[in-house]
């Protein structure tokens, strides 16, 4: 009676994360994939930029609005020195939380 519910419970996830590595080789060629993996980096920054600019905006200049503008002036010079879109997105994130938990 365990041994019904341990199998499936443990095949599953591995089935479910085994699986998008198993399907790469049909997207390799496609165009859709290679436009999505060149925009996605975009499309994630624009989403973080816009959260936090309209959730903590509302906080005050110190509290929120001057934290998000100094993270992001931090991920556009972080952005320009390395070209490197992870470590933009990454490097502008822990700053804004450094500066929002920590600092200020």
């Amino acid at each position: 009676m365990v041994a019904a519910v341990l199998i499936p419970v443990g095949i599953v996830p591995l089935l479910l994360r085994q699986l998008p590595f198993s399907l790469m080789r049909f997207t390799r060629s496609n165009e859709l994939v290679e436009n999505l993996a060149r925009m996605m980096p975009v499309g994630v920054m624009a989403v973080l930029v816009t959260y936090a600019v309209w959730g903590q905006g509302r906080a005050g200049l110190f509290g929120g609005l001057g934290a998000v503008l100094a993270a992001v002036a931090f991920t556009v010079v972080l952005h320009a020195w390395r070209r490197s879109s992870g470590l933009s997105i990454f490097g502008g994130t822990a700053f804004y939380m450094l500066l929002v938990n920590v600092i200020l």
